[in-house]
């Protein structure tokens, strides 16, 4: 199947699942506003005007970076947050209405007339959803720092490596300059050896990032070794050289299916996200003919977009191994299915000799919140127990 027609084929589901959930809650909350009322018509124009902007200016953000484009994004991504949640509370309703027709446990006369019902519950189904919206807005504005303390049995000429992660940036429009600017004191501040970046950096067109100059941001971060990242699904969504090209040209080793030995005392395998074969139609390094040009005596560590096939990273002397992808969800309950797809859909994992860590991320993508978990920032302490002198 062409990329052509597999991108059609999934964007026609998106649009159609999209389209059929804003028109669920488009019909229920239609009822609100009575056909009399002179606001009706102003009702149906201002939903559909939300509901088609993130679409729309997705589209024009290909073609045009303005404030009127970044409103529209701003806008639509607050939109999908609260139609999931708007959605939600209705289904709860729905059920509610369903199992009264069964049991017959509340008024009559409240589920009998669906627009007294509609209006009933209007007011404390809007000031539930604005309570997530702003909540999860605060939340994903407040990153953390996650400790790890882990230990290796392999020599090197250092006892001790201090790594800063961070996976999802989503750098753009959504994730501007002013909040990844303190996102970068952060991670100044705990004074690193080594940062590194689990993908999806970027988080779809780069001209975002140009116009907003975030580059110079990006070479603001100081660590004794430099900086190194691997592509996400989200770089090849914008096309991934030119994303490659201008994170390199600021200061980010990417590492495509690459290795790199660091100070003479560890190795960096960085593998192109998974994506490069839906894109590109390219098959990208095993782990195995990654491990097979390096120094097989040096700690290992290894940086992979999307927590897949864990067993076949501790299968192959993996000693850390770095994921993102997952934002754990972003929004409840979407980390319930996330946990069903993942071995790993957040949080530290060992394997064998593999110590592993799936990040629910810094930034977001879509929706600007986060209502199933905190934006991460990764400090591992790497203690190198095998520890000689060279």
């Amino acid at each position: 199947m062409s990329k052509t027609i597999s991108f059609i084929i999934f964007f026609s589901i998106v649009l159609v699942v999209y389209g059929s959930i804003n028109f669920y809650v488009y019909i229920r909350t239609l009822k609100i506003v009575p056909p009399s009322s002179s606001f009706r018509i102003l009702f149906i124009i201002l939903f559909w005007f939300l509901a088609s902007s993130y679409l729309l200016a997705r589209l024009l953000e290909k073609y045009l970076v303005s404030w009127l484009v970044s409103s529209f994004i701003w806008i639509g991504s607050l939109w999908l947050a609260v139609i999931v949640y708007v959605f939600l509370f209705l289904l709860v309703v729905d059920v509610l209405k369903f199992l009264n027709h069964l049991f017959h446990f509340s008024p009559q006369m409240l589920f009998s007339d669906p627009n007294l019902l509609a209006r009933c519950v209007f007011l404390p189904g809007f000031l539930l959803v604005l309570i997530v919206i702003i909540m999860g807005r605060l939340n994903a504005i407040s990153p953390r720092v996650v400790n790890l303390e882990l230990e290796i049995e392999k020599k090197a000429s250092i006892s001790e490596l201090n790594i800063v992660a961070l996976s999802d940036l989503h750098l753009g429009t959504l994730v501007c300059n002013d909040h990844f600017l303190r996102i970068v004191k952060m991670v100044n501040s705990l004074n690193p050896d080594i940062v590194l970046l689990v993908g999806d950096i970027v988080d779809e067109d780069i001209q975002p990032v140009i116009e907003q100059n975030l580059g110079e941001t990006l070479r603001l971060i100081s660590s004794k070794y430099g900086v190194y990242g691997v592509t996400g699904n989200h770089e090849f969504f914008g096309g991934v050289d030119k994303a490659c090209k201008y994170l390199e040209e600021h200061g980010v080793n990417m590492l495509r299916d690459e290795t790199v030995k660091v100070a003479n005392s560890f190795v960096i395998l960085g593998r192109d996200d998974i994506t490069i074969q839906r894109f590109e139609g390219k098959r990208r390094k095993s782990i195995k003919e990654l491990i097979n040009v390096t120094d097989l005596t040096l700690p290992k560590i290894l940086l992979d977009h999307q927590p897949l096939n864990l067993s076949e990273v501790a299968e192959n002397d993996i000693d850390l191994a770095l994921f993102g992808h997952t934002h754990y969800g972003q929004l409840w309950p979407f980390n319930l299915i996330a946990s069903m797809i993942y071995e790993v859909s957040w949080g530290y994992k060992r394997k064998g000799n593999t110590h592993i860590y799936v990040s629910c991320g810094i930034g977001t993508w879509g929706p600007p919140i986060r209502t199933s978990s905190r934006p991460e920032l990764l400090n591992i302490k790497l203690k190198l127990k095998g520890t000689s002198e060279r």
